[in-house]
């Protein structure tokens, strides 16, 4: 139980000008729940929006993908809005900046910038494409991340990437950044 104001109370106080209200408090039972408000969530309903992917590869689902697939996949899906070559276009620049991050132009792309390979699934997953977000199978994921990561040069041109290999993917700024030292972050 707490103690509430009633609006009478409330609305006297402000109405009069009074800084305080007189001592006309009353206890109100609070419910737990609001009748009516909301829908009680199933596991599936929340299973449907777990779909985080962590660092070190926890969270990847089951498939795998190759470069030339993902080449294919790139150019159907992605290349309208980040260029044939992922240069970009509408769209940010996907490839090239390697060493650049220190220079008075750094560019910022997958291949530069990026700690983890699994973030870059996890964003495509999620994001891509911009016109149906969510809409790529894993296999179609994990291809374009291969085409990604080759054509930046971290992964050979026969790459077929699943969730353990894009996990031990070693990205070139994995240590670029500073640890968050806070509990349960990796």
């Amino acid at each position: 139980m707490r103690k509430l104001l009633t609006p009478l109370v409330v609305a006297s106080a402000l109405f009069t000008g009074a800084c305080t209200p007189a001592v006309t408090t009353q206890t109100v039972a609070m419910p737990s729940t609001i009748a009516g408000i909301g829908t009680p969530l199933d596991a599936s309903a929340i299973a449907a929006w777990d779909i985080d992917i962590a660092p070190d590869g926890r969270g990847l689902p089951p498939g795998s993908g190759d470069v030339q697939t993902g080449a294919r996949v790139f150019a159907q899906k992605c290349a309208a809005c980040h260029g044939a070559q992922g240069e970009g276009l509408i769209g940010d620049p996907l490839v090239g900046g390697s060493g650049t991050l220190r220079s008075t132009a750094p560019k910022r792309t997958v291949g530069s910038y990026w700690p983890y390979a699994t973030t870059l699934f996890d964003y495509i997953r999620r994001a891509m494409p911009y016109n149906a977000p969510q809409s790529l199978s894993a296999d179609e994921v994990y291809a374009v991340s291969a085409w990604i990561l080759n054509r930046n040069g971290i992964v050979p041109d026969d790459a077929r990437l699943d969730a353990h290999s894009l996990a031990a993917v070693r990205m070139p700024n994995r240590d670029g950044f500073v640890p968050d030292p806070r509990p349960g972050t990796l």
